[in-house]
């Protein structure tokens, strides 16, 4: 196990190294909730356009229905030992309504358009409120690197 010695990471390292997973990563676990069925949790291929997370999901999906009533989510990168995770609020585009550039980059990176698909498809955009970093217990302390949509220093 790779450690990060006492202090750990500032946070200026923090926010470069989740900013480069963003980047090159394509999987993310999306959380959501209904007040009646409550939570609910599945991966999701995303893009990371500079300021936001973008997914693509059924229409019909218990993830879908979930944001049209509660649109705050939290989203976690893959790995348990460097996490991320990010809190924010879906809005919902549907196939035919989403911003060009954010679908031709979302197909670009997947190799799949869902604007293309027979069946409607939901595009999922999430600007993070509150972004999480660490590696490790040593980490813990100042895990915050986005506080209120702006990146901590």
């Amino acid at each position: 196990m790779n450690t990060t010695g006492p202090a750990g990471r500032p946070t200026a390292e923090r926010t470069r190294d989740a900013l480069t997973r963003l980047n090159t990563e394509g999987d993310v676990w999306v959380s959501t909730a209904h007040p009646d069925h409550g939570p609910h949790q599945v991966p999701l291929w995303f893009l990371w356009d500079g300021r936001a997370v973008w997914m693509c999901t059924k229409a019909t999906s218990a993830t879908a229905r979930n944001v049209r009533t509660e649109p705050r989510v939290r989203l976690a990168l893959q790995d348990t030992y460097d996490v991320v995770l990010i809190q924010g609020e879906a809005e919902c585009f549907p196939a035919q309504e989403v911003p060009q550039d954010a679908a031709d980059a979302f197909a670009e990176k997947f190799g799949w358009d869902p604007r293309a698909e027979e069946g409607t498809h939901l595009y999922l955009r999430v600007l993070p409120k509150t972004v999480r970093a660490w590696r490790g217990e040593p980490e813990l302390r100042g895990r915050v690197i986005m506080r209120n949509g702006t990146w901590q220093e």
